[in-house]
């Protein structure tokens, strides 16, 4: 199973400078239960960007034309090199980023996990469109700002229509 994740502003935004586009511990902790246990497949730019590497508790994978070593993370040379991965893999497969992979990946992904952040942000990278004729919203979840997390959010999972 093939499962896209990403926190992204109102307008779709995605990051800026390689960085995401605030620090929000709900949603860390939200992506941590979601893939802890599984494989991650990421660009070389999002694995650059990680603050702790590789992500503990999971299997990472680094797509990389340029890289013949990642220390930490599996190097897969192609799209199809991850696609091999996730049809052998026992668990899911998340990809984490950054915006060509999820372009990359979204037609044979099977659900998104999306972090929609209620603000609008600068960005230089957008998430991709989502189709709403192939995607319904199976779960959706409010979550209200705090002192530690300084927008309201909603954890929204979107499922393939088959």
């Amino acid at each position: 199973m093939i499962n896209i994740i990403a926190a992204i502003g109102k307008n779709s935004e995605l990051g800026f400078e390689n960085r995401l586009l605030c620090h929000l511990p709900n949603d860390l902790r939200h992506f941590k239960d979601l893939t802890t246990g599984h494989a991650v497949a990421m660009g070389s730019r999002t694995w650059d960007s990680l603050p702790k590497k590789p992500l503990p508790g999971r299997r990472n994978i680094v797509l990389t034309r340029s890289r013949s070593r990642v220390d930490g993370a599996e190097v897969a040379r192609s799209a199809e090199d991850i696609l091999e991965i996730a049809a052998k893999e026992e668990k899911a497969l998340f990809i984490i980023g950054g915006a060509e992979v999820y372009k990359i990946f979204m037609p044979h992904a099977d659900k998104l996990y999306l972090t929609k952040i209620v603000s609008e942000f600068v960005a230089d990278v957008w998430f991709p469109e989502i189709d709403p004729g192939e995607w319904q919203v199976s779960d959706i979840e409010f979550v209200k700002k705090d002192e530690k997390n300084q927008y309201d959010l909603y954890f929204k999972t979107l499922t393939r229509k088959r």
